[in-house]
């Protein structure tokens, strides 16, 4: 009995860093799909999905569990791509005025980045219940990090009462949201001079 427990063969690591790789590949293929079915046809559906990738939708399924979890995993690539992780450097900026320049150029980066896409995607969230929640979700991590920029900004200020803190926080949350990037660089051209403008205006809004 022993003999035979040894005897019987076990998965190589070889073999098991390809499985790894080919999972890799096939999520990589189904973000891709994810992608292009928002920019082209406005929709998302597993099926689509499926033919799209070239897999079936229970690998999918394996690879994500969920539509909600295909579009969690694309919104996190979208953010890595554009420099979304320097988020950590945000909050660890040494004075509230460079945490403030520091939020401001990180979400302008991410809105200029793929704005078109951004721009469906909300487009979409105000349709589709699901989406919403998700893009929803993704706007009320900006009001805590619009908290802490006015709470290290305003530190020396002892006058300041609630009512006033929770309007700058609602300014610097509403001056960093999708909607007015977008507003503002349809009102002048394009992006980079949106992202040029942003925060001069900014500091007005919260001074």
């Amino acid at each position: 009995m022993d003999q035979q427990v040894n005897d019987r063969p076990c998965k190589r690591p070889y073999d098991l860093g390809r499985r790894q790789e080919v999972s890799d590949r096939t999520r990589e293929a189904v973000l891709a799909a994810a992608r292009a079915q928002l920019e082209t046809s406005g929709a998302l559906t597993m099926e689509a999905l499926a033919k799209a990738s070239g897999v079936s939708r229970q690998t999918i399924h394996n690879l994500f569990g969920t539509r909600s979890s295909v579009l969690e995993a694309l919104f996190d690539r979208m953010a890595v791509d554009s420099g979304m992780m320097r988020m950590a450097e945000v909050m660890t900026a040494p004075d509230g005025e460079r945490m403030l320049a520091a939020m401001v150029e990180v979400f302008a980066g991410f809105w200029a980045r793929d704005r078109m896409l951004l721009k469906r995607i909300h487009g979409i969230a105000a349709i589709d219940e699901e989406m919403g929640r998700l893009v929803e979700a993704r706007n009320r991590r900006r009001v805590g990090i619009s908290g802490r920029v006015v709470e290290r900004l305003f530190a020396g200020r002892s006058n300041m009462n609630s009512d006033e803190r929770a309007g700058k926080v609602a300014a610097l949350t509403a001056m960093t949201s999708f909607e007015f990037f977008d507003a503002l660089a349809e009102s002048c051209g394009n992006a980079e001079t949106a992202a040029a403008m942003m925060l001069p205006l900014v500091r007005r809004a919260v001074e």
